[in-house]
């Protein structure tokens, strides 16, 4: 049987960006839309990776033959507490838009001087491969949050985070700058290398026997 990959996601955004840093893997990539799987999963871990194993887990109980990919990401706001932290798709509610809530933050840190406007995006990506080990890994990338909405590309909070070191948000980057930066692509490469790594290592033993 041929070795595919599934996205635990609707999110063709997040397809997008997936397809583009994992192509090389030599896998067919599907997300669970594309499939039509459709399955309730309740998102109720303490922490990003727990949300993406949450997410892995409950899609590849349908398919087990496949390597199930699932992602946890969201902004951390040193300002805030860490806030949204893992209720950030989920912040002010799953059906408003981003235009809003990124308005909301950027009021919330009306006056904070530069300093104080740390921020991190995080992506843990968990990972269930068909005999039934689970690896999961994190990426990050740091920086501020602007202040004010810039950009056009990208998604989420995109347009509010600001990385210094490019003088630009995350949303007026072109897909493969930002790619090479983000938290997700961090994430993406590193789980990459797990699934080369481990295809390997099958196909040695395969040739072995």
């Amino acid at each position: 049987m041929e070795k595919r990959i599934v996205f635990a996601t609707g999110n063709q955004n997040k397809m997008t960006e997936i397809r583009m840093i994992l192509e090389d893997l030599g896998m067919p990539i599907y997300s669970m839309n594309e499939l039509h799987i459709d399955t309730d999963i309740v998102e109720d871990g303490i922490s990003f990776e727990e949300n993406a194993e949450i997410k892995a887990r409950a899609v590849a109980r349908l398919l087990p033959h496949d390597i199930v990919l699932a992602d946890d990401s969201g902004l951390e706001i040193d300002y805030l507490d860490g806030a949204p932290g893992i209720y950030s798709s989920r912040f002010a509610g799953e059906d408003t838009s981003y235009d809003i809530k990124n308005r909301i933050f950027l009021d919330k840190l009306e006056g904070v001087p530069e300093e104080e406007r740390t921020a991190r995006f995080v992506c843990a990506i968990a990972a269930v491969f068909p005999d039934g080990n689970v690896e999961t890994v994190r990426g990050t990338i740091e920086g501020q949050i602007a202040h004010e909405i810039a950009g056009e590309n990208g998604f989420g909070y995109d347009p509010i985070f600001y990385v210094p070191e490019y003088g630009c948000t995350t949303a007026e980057m072109d897909p493969e700058k930002k790619n090479a930066l983000s938290h997700r692509g961090n994430a993406l490469r590193a789980m990459r290398k797990i699934i080369e790594e481990k295809y390997k290592k099958d196909e040695v033993e395969d040739e072995s026997v």
